[in-house]
């Protein structure tokens, strides 16, 4: 967990920088907007990294097999 929260902090300092230092109100919130998505999907794969051994993302549908043909 302390890897998360230092990521997480990084994202805080990097947006509060881009606050500070872009003029321009479009590219901030651009920018803003962009580490926002960053921090975001770091905090929803925290999961997939705790727990590697369960693999959320390999889903079959029900007609589907995995034999060769």
């Amino acid at each position: 967990m302390n890897r998360l929260y230092a990521g997480l902090a990084a994202f805080v300092a990097l947006g509060v920088l881009a606050w500070t230092t872009i003029g321009d109100p479009r590219i901030r919130l651009a920018t803003l907007a962009i580490l926002a998505m960053f921090a975001v999907k770091t905090w929803v794969r925290r999961k997939d990294l705790m727990h590697p051994d369960k693999s959320s993302d390999v889903e079959h549908d029900a007609g589907e097999t995995d034999l060769p043909m």
